[in-house]
């Protein structure tokens, strides 16, 4: 088992859960994080910090499409460990549906 990050992180991309993670295993997009499904733990500390439940674990049904997202993403963008400033307009799209057919962005984040 690993955690994924699901489609509720886009556009709202708070970063709470990378203070917390022991391992470093958070990689930043332009408008999202992933977890890089290798390097996790399975920890779990970080789907609590989440404020729009963005992180789940890949047993959950339906995941798998984001399990590979995550994988494929977390081996192109830049890793990220340290709390950023959430974007200035994210707490307009916490409840926002079909987040990545309209905002997914496959840019890179600046990362640490």
């Amino acid at each position: 088992m690993t955690y994924i990050v699901n489609e509720n992180c886009i556009k709202c991309k708070y970063t709470d859960c990378v203070e917390v993670c022991p391992v470093d295993c958070f990689y930043e997009g332009d408008n999202m994080l992933v977890i890089h499904p290798d390097e996790c733990i399975d920890c779990g500390v970080c789907e609590p910090e989440c404020p729009v439940d963005a992180i789940k674990p890949d047993t959950e049904p339906g995941l798998e499409k984001w399990l590979e997202l995550n994988r494929d993403f977390s081996e192109k963008w830049p890793n990220i460990t340290q709390k950023k400033e959430a974007p200035p307009d994210a707490d307009d799209f916490q409840t926002t549906t079909d987040k990545y057919e309209k905002y997914f962005s496959a840019e890179p984040g600046e990362g640490d």
